[in-house]
Order: structure tokens, then sequence, then C-alpha cells
């Protein structure tokens, strides 16, 4: 898939009416306007969809933007064998269905039994890594931390930090730096792409 460059000069305006098909085909092609024009078309029903199912405004965010994130990097599989609305929330039931996976906590018996020990519970928590996983951790963070540093534009790096490490809402964020939502939402995409890519 041609890579998108998002510091490209401004392209000719895409007409309103053009078709989702047609804009996945200028996608492909690498054309930035064409996938904020995707964006901005489905991001209000991923969005709606995702906070029927989670009821709660930042998780319903969060999940839209890895939603986005998991269209663009999977778009090539999109063959129009059914509308691309059905394609976009089939993506999205995946990315919640990923987040309940990651939100499970450990559960203990209520008895009045203690458990001999806690692998009773969970063998796998005293579980040390492998030196194998230790090697890909330290790899992986060395990239991600690479990215950040080489890849980000210092106000992306300064509202990734701000949001993600600092828990900041988007309208917070929003407000303090003078930006709409849809901005601060586009630029934190952009950032985690550039992340995702390192």
């Amino acid at each position: 898939m041609a890579e998108l460059n998002w510091n490209a000069r401004a392209e000719p305006a895409i007409p309103a009416e053009i078709t989702d098909e047609e804009l996945v085909d200028l996608v492909k092609k690498g054309e930035e306007s064409a996938f904020t024009l995707l964006y901005d078309r489905y991001f209000s029903r991923v969005y709606r969809f995702a906070y029927s199912r989670l009821r709660n405004r930042e998780d319903s965010e969060e999940t839209a933007q890895e939603t986005f994130i998991a269209v663009f990097s999977s778009i090539e599989s999109f063959r129009g064998e059914a509308p691309f609305a059905a394609w976009v929330l089939g993506v999205t039931r995946r990315v919640i269905a990923s987040r309940f996976k990651k939100k499970r906590h450990i559960t203990v018996p209520l008895n009045d039994e203690e458990p001999a020990s806690i692998t009773a519970v969970s063998p796998t928590l005293q579980r040390e890594p492998t030196p194998l996983e230790m090697y890909e951790c330290r790899e992986r963070i060395g990239r991600l931390e690479n990215a950040a540093i080489n890849d980000l534009s210092s106000s992306q790096r300064l509202l990734f930090e701000r949001h993600h490490l600092d828990h900041e809402s988007i309208g917070a964020l929003s407000s303090s730096l003078d930006q709409t939502e849809d901005s601060v939402k586009s630029n934190l995409y952009r950032a985690r792409k550039i992340l995702l890519e390192g």
C-alpha cells in the first residue's frame, strides 16, 4: 500500500459526492485527503457505535481512534463485497472486543479457604519473561522512543504525552491549545500512526 504523505502540498479537492469505494481506491493510492474524508464521514458513526457498547466517552473516543488506525492499516483487505460502512463497523467490533480482553482482571474465588499459593489462582502471574520476550520488549521500546524523538513533531509529542501519559481529555486539550476537538483527535491519530509504524 502506498504511504500517505502527511506533509504533502494540498491536493485537489475531492468532490463531496464521491462514493466510499472510490475513496478507498484513492486511499490505497496514498491520497491523504481521501482518508481524511473517510475519517470525517465515519468518525461520528464509529464513536456512537462504540459508545452504545462502552458507555464511556473517553473509552469510546480511544476506540474510535484505534478503529481508524486499524482501518488504515488493513484497508487493502477491503474488497467491496459488503458496504464500506459494514466493514468499518466490523473493524470497530474487533477493536472493542480486544479492549475487553485487555481489561480482564484476575478473579479470586470467594470462599473461606485461602489458595495454597498465588499460583493456584493465576499460574502465569509470577512467570518471568523469557530472554526473547525481554529482548523483543527492549527492541519495541527503543523503536517507540526513536519514533517519538525523530518522527513526531514537538506539538505531536506534547499532545500525545498530555493525552496518553497525563490522561488529559480531548476537551481539556482542545481548550488549553485553542484547537477544535476534531483537530486534536486528528493530530493524535497521526501521532499514533507514526508511533505504530516506528
